[in-house]
Parts: C-alpha cells; structure tokens; sequence
C-alpha cells in the first residue's frame, strides 16, 4: 500500500495556487495545495490510504456520518476556491496514487476540463423545486347525481366523476411544471433535471413536480430569480435555492 494518497477537490487554470486561501484545509484536516500541468491546475491533499484506499472507501462510504463530514470538506474547499477563481469540482472521494498520476489525468482530459471550464466562467447554479398545491376536496356535494340512477350507479358514477377529477388536477400540475421549466430554460445557459426528491428529503408532504438546476450567467441572475420570485400559478409553489457552485455543470462528467 502506498505511503500517502492525493485526493482531489476541483480543477482550474494554472493559476489556480492564488486562489487557494492561506492555511486552507480540507477532509480529515489536511492541507490543501495544487498540483499544475500545463495550462490546468488541481486543488489537492495528501490523505492516509488507511481512510482513502479502495478498501477502505468502500468501507467509509457506506458510513453516513464519515459520509457526510468528506462531503461537507470538499464542499468546503470547491466554495473558498471558486470564490476566487472559477474550478471544475470532482466527484467526491476522487483519489490518485500520487501526483504524478494527477498531471496525467490533467493532460489526458484537457480538452473536457477546459470546456468545463468555459462552460461554467461568470456564471452560477441556482436550484428551482416545484410542489403540487394541495388542492380542496371537491366533496361529494360537487359531484353530480341523477336522482333516477340507483344506488350502485350512483356510487359508480360518484367515484368516475372524483377520479376524472383528479387526473385533470394532475395533469393541470404537470403542464404548470412544464411551463415554468421552459420559461426557466429561456433565461439560462444550461439546465439539468433531477427526478424528483421523496418528502423525506425535500421536507415538503406535497409531491415534488420539479426538480431541476439551471446554469445562468451573474449578469443575468436578477432577472432569473425576478422571473423565479414572482411566479403565481393555482396548482405548483415554487422553491427556489442559490446562487452555487455549479457542480451540475462543471465535473468532468458534465463535459
């Protein structure tokens, strides 16, 4: 097993070393510093191979609280670099062998690191969530009655009319997530959909319509979260997030 790891946080331009804030650390405390081949450069540490070997990631990321405290680290360090200078985040728990195998991914993917980082310059991610409105219960006193049907037809139809009903109120739901996904999609540079979050995750009991990240440039923010703020519709609340690092448009995988 090797002496020491080289995680790897984000990658930016060469210059990235004075966008480092002095004394930054990242997971398990360790110091942070950049790795520069070429025109590219990768914001790193040294970790233990006891905590960041294959073996024991495997291990580590099935623990939630180690989990959690990796991913609140990384964050960490995208979000004091990026506040300096734009950086294309990795996937968390990205480890090389040493940095010798990190210049090398940096010339073996250059050309979809600088698209990356093309992409993301002068822009952020804001996230846009769209809830179901509750919606009144019609009540059987709504739902028509012919006085000369019998009981069961009259109970059929009751239950015809009310499932007829929710489905035009379903279907209101989506075209309202839909319209609001399009007039978004206009007003920014990319835009990725997530499925949609269970309730336990989003915090909200309605269910969850839209769940999507939208790429927009700083200059063109105001009018993006204006349009966001001042959306009415009688079957969707909107919630929206940001401005952040754009990691649904900036890893290498997006490239």
């Amino acid at each position: 097993m090797a002496d020491a790891l080289v995680y790897v946080y984000a990658v930016g331009d060469a210059a990235l070393g004075d966008a480092v804030p002095s004394g930054l650390t990242g997971v398990g405390e360790a110091p942070v510093r950049v790795i520069v081949d070429g025109r590219l450069g990768a914001v790193v540490s040294t970790v233990d191979p006891l905590h960041f070997s294959e073996e024991a990631l495997q291990r580590n990321l099935e623990d939630l609280s180690w989990l959690a405290a990796t991913a609140r680290a990384h964050h960490a360090v995208v979000d004091a670099v990026w506040k300096n200078r734009p950086v294309a985040p990795l996937r968390l728990a990205t480890v090389y062998l040493d940095d010798e195998n990190v210049r090398a991914v940096l010339r073996g993917k250059s050309a979809a690191f600088v698209a990356a980082l093309h992409r993301i310059r002068d822009a952020r991610e804001w996230g846009v969530k769209a809830f179901a409105h509750p919606q009144p219960d019609a009540g059987p006193e709504q739902t028509a009655h012919d006085p000369a049907l019998g009981p069961g037809a009259a109970y059929l139809l009751r239950k015809r009319t009310a499932r007829d009903r929710a489905a035009r109120v379903q279907q209101d739901v989506q075209d309202a997530a839909a319209e609001l996904h399009r007039t978004l999609t206009t007003a920014a540079k990319a835009n990725h959909l997530y499925p949609p979050q269970d309730p336990q995750l989003s915090g909200h009991r309605e269910h969850m319509v839209l769940n999507a990240a939208y790429l927009v440039e700083e200059t063109a923010a105001t009018t993006f979260t204006d349009v966001v703020r001042a959306w009415r519709s009688p079957h969707i609340d909107v919630e929206l997030t940001g401005p952040w690092v754009p990691y649904s448009f900036a890893t290498l995988e997006e490239s």
